[in-house]
């Protein structure tokens, strides 16, 4: 029997164990599955944890998860297909929901495919190497500290990207007298108030931990951006500044000539592809980007097609996505997807991602994701969803953030999966200040 083993049960690897037990529902065989987890519980990213630095075994803390975090996308755009927001909550729900709400939704559908039989919890994978014809993976069971190797037929890094971050240094760090972390350690905006707070980044993270700051007291955000501002329409109190040349004393320098008084620097500076147990030959080296190189169809490894990446990309679209990618390396592992001639992946890997290095702005980016996630889905059976409601979405979120980016929030989609429009939530989210699932799905 064909063996495969996949590492980490976020959502791109819950999008991958369902994937197999659809087929298997279908009275398909599959594969002979086991799913390695570093943590405790599944859901990955979406798991909240005090904890920064290392856990109780002395592992890295993978989680960048923290508290008051919202969706900052509409929720209709990354829906399951095969499990909608009104089936899980039995009633429709509005676009934003905070964390708690999708960890909720995303472990739903997960319990209700009962895939959590194939999860080895607080499983580290030591080392994968590829012996020829199969992988050697080893693995550290954290609670007895013993270490076992087994070999499997295909391997699916389903581990993430968000996780091990980036940290730059900036001349005086040593000196500061405040306190530096990166949005990684980043979990509670409580911490900041009366502070007055530097964002260093010009991502969603940047975007979000700023906007949190302010919604929850800070006395001034000022976002330093290394290339191209956001650009939005700050409220009094936040404002952006071109790229930090240097901390003296409590006072950050920017290249602009703006000074700024700061109690905290929070570095929004990304994450890193990041697979230590991997040998040299297998790792993916990217930086974040729309389409990675020598993934074929953002999944396939392009000199070992038994390994697999799931959810790599730089993201607009998210769960939906990691399922057109699971069933599409599902049904390359079945046999019912045959694998192309070397010379056509490469062509194929070459023109998106020349097509990718042609975009100029979100607008772009969100139209190239989207016929991305259009290709994988003909090539499989993932059920039909409408990726056109989606695309539309997208953009018109875009407009809602360009026109206020303290309310986009407060608007309303209607699903492409079932068409229900979501009900404006009871509370502008400006206002909202507990992110519990218990005060947003109430009445008021």
């Amino acid at each position: 029997m064909t063996t495969v083993a996949i590492i980490g049960s976020g959502p791109c690897g819950l999008s991958i164990l369902r994937a197999f037990q659809q087929a298997e529902e279908k009275g398909q065989k599959i594969p002979e599955i086991v799913c390695y987890e570093k943590q405790e519980d599944w859901g990955g990213l979406w798991n909240y944890s005090w904890r920064t630095g290392s856990d109780q075994y002395g592992d890295p803390v993978p989680n960048s998860m923290y508290r008051y975090l919202w969706s900052n996308g509409p929720k209709e755009c990354l829906e399951f297909a095969d499990y909608s927001f009104d089936e899980h909550f039995n009633q429709p729900i509005p676009s934003f929901p905070p964390r708690e709400v999708l960890h909720d939704y995303i472990l739903g559908r997960a319990k209700k495919a009962n895939i959590k039989k194939y999860i080895q919890f607080n499983t580290t994978v030591t080392e994968a190497k590829f012996n020829g014809n199969q992988f050697e993976v080893s693995v550290l069971n954290k609670k007895d500290n013993t270490i076992s190797s087994k070999n499997y037929d295909y391997l699916i890094v389903a581990s993430g990207h968000f996780s091990v971050p980036y940290i730059p240094e900036y001349k005086g760090m040593k000196s500061f007298p405040g306190r530096i972390l990166h949005g990684h350690d980043f979990r509670d905006a409580e911490e900041f108030r009366n502070k007055d707070v530097v964002v260093l980044g010009s991502s969603y993270s940047a975007e979000d931990i700023a906007l949190q700051c302010y919604k929850y007291g800070a006395k001034s955000v000022t976002i330093g951006y290394r290339h191209n501002p956001m650009g939005f329409k700050w409220p009094d109190g936040m404002k952006e500044v071109h790229y930090l040349d240097r901390l003296e004393g409590n006072k950050a320098i920017f290249k602009d000539g703006h000074q700024q008084n700061a109690d905290a620097i929070i570095l929004c500076s990304g994450y890193l592809h990041h697979f230590p147990y991997l040998e040299e030959t297998l790792k993916l080296k990217t930086g974040n980007r729309l389409y990675p190189p020598k993934l074929y169809k953002g999944v396939v490894w392009q000199d070992n097609h038994k390994l697999m990446y799931l959810g790599m990309q730089d993201q607009f679209h998210t769960f939906n996505m990691f399922d057109c990618q699971a069933w599409f390396a599902r049904d390359v592992i079945m046999g019912k997807i045959k694998m192309p001639t070397n010379d056509d992946i490469d062509n194929d890997i070459n023109k998106w991602v020349s097509e990718e290095e042609a975009l100029e702005d979100p607008i772009q980016m969100i139209d190239f994701q989207t016929e991305y996630t259009k290709d994988l889905h003909s090539a499989s059976d993932y059920p039909a969803i409408d990726f056109e409601l989606i695309r539309k979405h997208f953009k018109d979120w875009e407009h809602h953030k360009e026109e206020d980016i303290m309310t986009y929030r407060n608007n309303s989609f209607s699903s492409a999966v079932t068409g229900t429009v979501a009900p404006f939530h009871h509370t502008p989210w400006s206002e909202a200040m507990d992110d519990s699932m218990k005060a947003f799905m109430e009445s008021k």
